[in-house]
């Protein structure tokens, strides 16, 4: 009779930084929390970067506008998170293209004479913050991201990774 020997598993990468992160993420209050904060601080770091003014460039024509300093963070995080997990960058890639109708609701809010879409996003993302850091003095363990700054876009896809594990999807 032949034993077969069992391999150890190697974990992904993804696989790796998801149990790092969780590590500082067992409180359920703390839990609740990100998922209300996290979507909030992309949200609203997206529209801080996306406010900032961009050059009209000659060679985008007509689609002037439509290029700004936010479509390079996105394009740099979808890139990253496509390297860790497509099924979680495609997500994340649907998620920003929702936050951007919300920026840009908010920019024609601003222009019927709302307030400035700056002013709003760093609100949120103060409060958010605010939010974050209360969740883990609740959890009593510091923030992920302390240790590594990787964890800021860790934290997104973390969250997206459970909705996976719900439904069944491989990530």
């Amino acid at each position: 009779m032949s034993k077969q020997t069992k391999k150890p598993e190697i974990k992904r990468p993804v696989d790796v930084y998801f149990d790092k992160y969780q590590e500082s993420h067992n409180n359920h209050t703390n839990e609740v929390i990100h998922w209300i904060c996290v979507p909030l601080i992309i949200f609203s770091l997206l529209g801080l970067v996306w406010s900032i003014p961009f050059p009209q460039l000659g060679f985008l024509g007509k689609y002037n506008g439509f290029v700004n300093w936010a479509s390079f963070l996105i394009a740099f995080s979808i890139y990253y998170y496509y390297r860790l997990s497509p099924v979680l960058s495609y997500m994340m890639l649907i998620l920003v293209f929702l936050m951007s109708w919300g920026i840009v609701s908010l920019e024609q809010w601003e222009k019927a004479g709302g307030p400035s879409v700056w002013l709003v996003c760093l609100i949120i993302f103060i409060i958010s913050w605010i939010g974050q850091f209360i969740g883990h003095k609740i959890e009593g363990k510091k923030p992920s991201f302390l240790d590594d700054v990787k964890f800021l876009l860790i934290g997104p896809i973390w969250l997206l990774h459970f909705i996976c594990r719900k439904v069944g999807i491989k990530y």
